[in-house]
């Protein structure tokens, strides 16, 4: 609809009208006027079509206009105690939420003496533990960018409520137990400050340090980890390596039976002969290296064997217990306020026996104990127990035979030469020769 040019004479006052009391207060001068914008202006003024003209016109007609000047001007002149009153509104306000306000934001008073802060969502039990430390978030993606500056282990979990479609995603602080199970897709109860229960499950983890015990085993976790993984894989590739032999040999016998040929060749022995032959020099390679090992073990004196463990253990574990400790003394509740639209100005640090009272680990009341009785435990192979006999009896075979005590008692194995040292003495003097009758006497010998 044009609302300047082009129009009808007759209809040129009407639209003008329409133009400057309603199109331009409410949306904005402009030249012609859309479909939807003379939706929008219909919508807008509904409210004030039940009127009807001839009430309009008995308004304005009448004193309300009057009347309700008036009840402005009352209003207008009780001012100063309308906002008095708002100020005692206010002073209020801060009397019961400023001190709230700043025990939360400014000194975390009661983050520190565990009176549930304000920015804490509840409490998370997952994998025998209770994790009080819990954060609402609004956005994950966002949220991870700048959370693991906080040098905590976290879990990102989803929080459902069963027959309801409310939904949550928390971020949670394990400051107590291990890491070992923590992994996406595990399940546990969420409580709110309410007390209502989530279904809460994990979507993402942030792997930091929890404690300087689970920095000591980290190294020995993961080779045993890494060394399980190699096994899979090398089982799993010899398997399919198998199969896939076992395919192609099918198939190859099949095409020669068919074709009339004659069947495959006997077994090679002497090509698994020297396979056994390798097999066996690496394991008598193995068996050499372990006797050299207790062999220097053996001699050394009985108090100086657990310093070499001690040392070696300490090689492995102390550069993981350092690193924990490092990380462990930086965190800090501050990245992970601010990752959830917190204005925190504050670091806020949380100290290894602060943050291990955040977490709960579960632990068996007073006076219980375990029953490690077992009705249905399977029975236990005698092989490992003889394998590691084994294993001593030709460690102790291959030192004497080392030494040459094997020898030396049965007449087998590698006879060790024994240099002796010559003794030297000193010669015995010569005889004297008694003289003959009528010489003289001989003269003594020189010296």
């Amino acid at each position: 609809l044009p609302l300047a040019s082009g129009l009808n004479p007759a209809l040129t006052a009407p639209v003008a009208a329409l133009r400057d009391l309603a199109v331009k207060p409410l949306l904005g001068g402009r030249e012609t006027l859309t479909a939807e914008e003379w939706a929008t202006l219909k919508t807008r003024f509904a409210p004030y079509a039940g009127l009807g003209k001839d009430r309009v016109k008995e308004l304005l007609a009448g004193s309300a206009r009057q009347t309700i000047a008036e009840l402005i001007a009352k209003d207008k002149a009780l001012e100063p105690e309308a906002n008095a009153i708002a100020s005692v509104e206010k002073l209020l306000r801060y009397h019961r939420d400023l001190a709230a306000l700043l025990r939360n934001t400014v000194s975390f008073a009661d983050f520190y003496s565990h009176r549930k802060a304000v920015f804490q969502a509840g409490t998370l039990y997952l994998d025998g533990r209770s994790c009080e430390l819990c954060i609402k978030v609004g956005n994950p993606a966002a949220h991870a960018t700048l959370a693991p500056m906080s040098m905590m282990q976290l879990a990102y979990c989803d929080c459902t409520r069963s027959g309801s479609t409310e939904k949550m995603t928390i971020a949670v602080a394990f400051t107590g137990g291990d890491s070992d199970f923590l992994i996406a897709g595990r399940n546990g109860v969420f409580y709110d400050r309410q007390g209502r229960d989530w279904d809460a499950t994990i979507t993402k983890i942030v792997d930091n340090p929890i404690s300087i015990r689970q920095a000591f085993w980290k190294p020995y976790k993961r080779f045993a980890r890494f060394v399980g993984d190699q096994i899979n894989k090398f089982a799993a590739a010899r398997e399919k390596a198998v199969e896939a032999k076992s395919e192609g040999g099918v198939a190859a016998a099949a095409q020669k039976l068919d074709a009339g040929k004659p069947a495959p060749a006997a077994f090679d022995i002497a090509r698994f002969a020297g396979i056994f032959a390798a097999i066996g020099l690496a394991l008598g390679a193995l068996g050499t290296a372990v006797a050299a090992m207790v062999t220097g073990l053996l001699s050394l004196a009985w108090w100086q064997i657990p310093l070499v463990f001690l040392g070696i253990i300490a090689v492995i574990s102390i550069p993981s217990m350092l690193l924990a400790w490092l990380k462990l003394r930086q965190r800090t509740l501050g990245p992970l306020l601010d990752a959830s639209g917190w204005a925190v100005n504050a670091r806020a640090r949380i100290n290894i026996p602060f943050g291990g009272s955040l977490t709960g680990v579960a632990a068996l009341p007073d006076g219980a104990s375990r029953s490690l009785h077992d009705p249905y435990a399977e029975k236990p192979s005698p092989w490992p127990k003889i394998l590691l006999v084994v294993i001593i009896l030709l460690a102790g075979l291959h030192l004497l035979n080392q030494t040459g005590k094997l020898y030396e008692w049965t007449g087998f194995g590698k006879q060790v030469n024994v240099v002796e040292e010559p003794v030297f003495t000193e010669p015995a003097p010569p005889a004297e020769v008694p003289p003959a009758d009528g010489d003289a006497p001989a003269a003594p010998p020189a010296p």
